[in-house]
C-alpha cells in the first residue's frame, strides 16, 4: 500500500469546460514576434507556473511518483478529449519515432507500407528499416496518397499536415481508400493537434509529440490504439510501465501486460509530463474551432498580402532558394525557419495581424 503525502495531491482541471479563444491567447506572452510553433510551441503561462512549482517541491524532496503518475492520467485524458477517443486508447511515449517503431515491428514479413514523398522521417525511417524482413515502403507525392493505395497495401502512414510545407492531406480520400482495400492506417498529428481538429478514432494509430503546436515541454509524446490494430503492435519496448499494475510491474522475469493501449506505454520522463498535463487540458478545453479558424485565418491573411492563393493552412511557405526570405524576417526580430528551399511561417494562439504585417514588411 503507498501512502499519500499532501504533495502528492494535483489540482484536478473541470473537464469539457470551454475556454473562450481571447483565455486561452492570454496564456502566452504577447507581441512575441515568433512565428514557429512547427517547430516548438510557447509555454502557457499555466505551464510555466507548473513547471516552476515542481522544481520547488522537488527540491524539497516532496516531488513523488504518485504525483507524477497523477500529471500523466491527467495528460492521457486530457489527449483523450482532444482526439475523440478513450483514455485507454492512449499510450505515453517520449518521442514519436519510438512510437511509430513499435507500430514498425508488427508490419508482417513483405508487406507494403505506404508513405509521402518528404514527410518527416520519424514517420517513415522505421518502417524502411524493415526492409530486411522484405518490408517495403512505398512513396508517393501527398496529393496521390489515396489513389495509391492498393490491394497489397498493409499500412499507410502519413502526417495530416506536412512539416516541410505545412500541406494538409486529403484525410478523408486517404481514410476512404484504406478501408476499401483492407489498409490500416497511422496518422502523425504533431502538426497538426492544437490547431486543426481531428478525430483520431477515424485511424487505427496517431501519434503525436505535444511541443510543437500543443505547447507541452519536449519529452512527451502520445499515442492512439484503435482495437483493430491493438493486437497488432508487439510491446518490444516493454517496461515496468506498460504493466496492467505498474507497481507490481518493477522486477522481472515476466509481467501482465496492460489489456488497453497502456501496455505501449515507455518509461515517462516524468518532469515533461507536469508541463504536459495543463498544456493538453488547456488546448483540450478551449474551442477548437476557434483556434483553427484563428490560425488558419491568419495564415489566409499573409498569402492575401504576399499574392500567393490562400491555402486554409496555419504554416505558409513559399520559395526561399538562397535564404533571403529567411534572414529579413530574423532581420526585422521575428523567428521564422526554413524548410526544404522554403521560408516558412507558422502562426499560433499568441499570433496576430501585427505579425501578419510585419512579415510582410519584412519580405518586401
Amino acid at each position: 500500500m503507498r501512502v499519500l503525502f499532501l504533495c502528492d495531491v494535483l489540482p484536478v482541471r473541470h473537464a469539457g469546460a470551454v475556454i473562450p479563444l481571447a483565455d486561452a491567447r492570454a496564456e502566452f506572452a504577447a507581441d512575441t514576434g515568433y512565428l514557429s510553433a512547427c517547430t516548438m510551441g510557447l509555454g502557457a503561462a499555466r505551464v510555466r507556473r507548473a513547471l516552476a512549482e515542481d522544481l520547488e517541491l522537488w527540491g524539497a524532496g516532496c516531488a513523488t511518483a504518485v504525483r507524477y503518475e497523477q500529471a500523466i492520467a491527467r495528460s492521457r485524458a486530457a489527449f483523450g478529449r482532444l482526439v475523440g477517443v478513450p483514455a485507454g486508447q492512449v499510450a505515453i511515449g517520449s518521442q514519436v519515432s519510438v512510437q511509430v517503431a513499435q507500430v514498425a515491428a508488427g508490419v508482417p514479413d513483405g508487406a507494403e507500407v505506404l508513405c509521402v514523398d518528404g514527410d518527416f522521417s520519424s514517420v517513415v525511417t522505421p518502417f524502411v528499416q524493415q526492409a530486411a524482413r522484405g518490408v517495403r515502403v512505398r512513396h508517393v507525392p501527398l496529393e496521390r496518397l489515396a489513389d495509391a493505395v492498393a490491394g497489397d497495401t498493409w499500412l499507410v502512414a502519413f502526417s495530416l499536415v506536412q512539416s516541410a510545407s505545412g500541406a494538409i492531406a486529403d484525410v478523408e480520400a486517404v481514410l476512404e481508400a484504406s478501408a476499401r482495400h483492407g489498409a490500416r492506417t497511422l496518422v502523425d498529428l504533431t502538426q497538426s493537434a492544437g490547431w486543426l481538429p481531428f478525430d483520431a478514432s477515424s485511424a487505427d494509430v496517431t501519434v503525436t509529440h505535444a511541443y510543437k503546436w500543443l505547447c507541452a515541454p519536449r519529452g512527451a509524446s502520445l499515442m492512439t490504439v484503435g482495437d483493430r490494430m491493438l493486437p497488432l503492435i508487439p510491446s518490444v519496448q516493454a517496461g515496468w510501465y506498460a504493466g496492467e499494475a505498474v507497481w507490481d510491474s518493477c522486477y522481472g522475469p515476466s509481467i501482465e501486460l496492460a489489456a488497453d493501449a497502456r501496455r505501449f506505454d515507455v518509461s515517462p520522463a516524468w518532469q515533461a509530463w507536469v508541463g504536459a498535463a495543463e498544456a493538453l487540458e488547456l488546448f483540450a478545453d478551449v474551442d477548437a474551432a476557434a483556434v483553427h479558424a484563428h490560425d488558419a485565418g491568419l495564415g489566409d491573411a499573409l498569402c492575401d498580402a504576399l499574392g500567393l492563393p490562400q491555402r486554409g493552412q496555419a504554416i505558409i511557405t513559399w520559395a526561399d532558394p538562397d535564404g533571403r526570405a529567411l534572414a529579413a524576417l530574423t532581420a526585422a526580430g521575428l523567428v521564422a525557419s526554413g524548410r526544404a528551399g522554403n521560408v516558412r511561417v507558422a502562426f499560433h494562439l499568441w499570433n496576430d495581424e501585427r505579425d501578419v504585417a510585419r512579415v510582410v514588411d519584412a519580405v518586401r
